[in-house]
C-alpha cells in the first residue's frame, strides 16, 4: 500500500504504508489517520473537500514522514477546513491523482474545493503555513463570513 488518504472527517486510525507504521484500521469513532486511497478520484472530492496531496518517489522519503507527522499535529485545523490529505509514494502505480497532478519527486500540492491547484511546494509545510494559505482562498473567506457574519 503506497497511496494513502488522511481523512479527518472519517473515523480512521494509524498510519499505513509508511515505514514504522501499522496498517490502517477503520472505525466509527472520530479519529485521525489514513485509509488506503489508491483508487482516490479527485472529482469525487470536488466541492466536498480541499485535497492536500503529498507526493514522493518512495515511501522512505524523509520528507513524506515529516510532512505527515506535521499534519497529524493539528488535525482539528484541517477538519475545520474540510481538508483531505492524500499521500502517494508510488510513481509506478500511476494513480489517477498522480497522473492528473504530475509531481516530480517530493511535492506538496494544495487544491481548493473546485478542484483547481492553488499551490505547489517542493518541501514540507507546517499546518500553520497550510491553513494560512487556505484561509486566503476566496472560497474559504466566504465560509468564514458565513460562519461568523459579524466578523466583516
Amino acid at each position: 500500500m503506497k497511496t494513502l488518504v488522511l481523512s479527518f472527517a472519517l473515523g480512521i486510525v494509524a498510519l499505513a504504508g509508511l515505514p514504522g507504521h501499522a496498517q490502517a484500521v477503520v472505525t466509527d469513532a472520530p479519529a485521525y489517520g489514513p485509509v488506503a486511497g489508491s483508487d482516490v478520484v479527485l472529482e469525487d472530492l470536488k466541492f466536498v473537500a480541499r485535497p492536500v496531496v503529498v507526493f514522493a518517489d518512495s515511501p522512505s522519503d524523509p520528507n513524506v514522514e515529516r510532512q505527515v507527522r506535521m499534519l497529524l499535529e493539528r488535525p482539528e485545523a484541517l477538519l475545520e477546513r474540510d481538508i483531505v490529505v492524500i499521500v502517494d509514494t508510488d510513481p509506478e502505480a500511476r494513480s489517477a491523482v498522480r497522473l492528473k497532478l504530475r509531481p516530480r519527486g517530493f511535492s506538496l500540492v494544495i487544491l481548493d474545493r473546485d478542484g483547481e491547484v492553488k499551490l505547489r511546494k517542493p518541501a514540507p509545510w507546517s499546518v500553520r503555513e497550510i491553513i494560512a494559505a487556505i484561509d486566503k482562498f476566496p472560497s474559504r473567506r466566504e465560509e468564514m463570513l458565513e460562519q461568523r457574519p459579524s466578523g466583516r
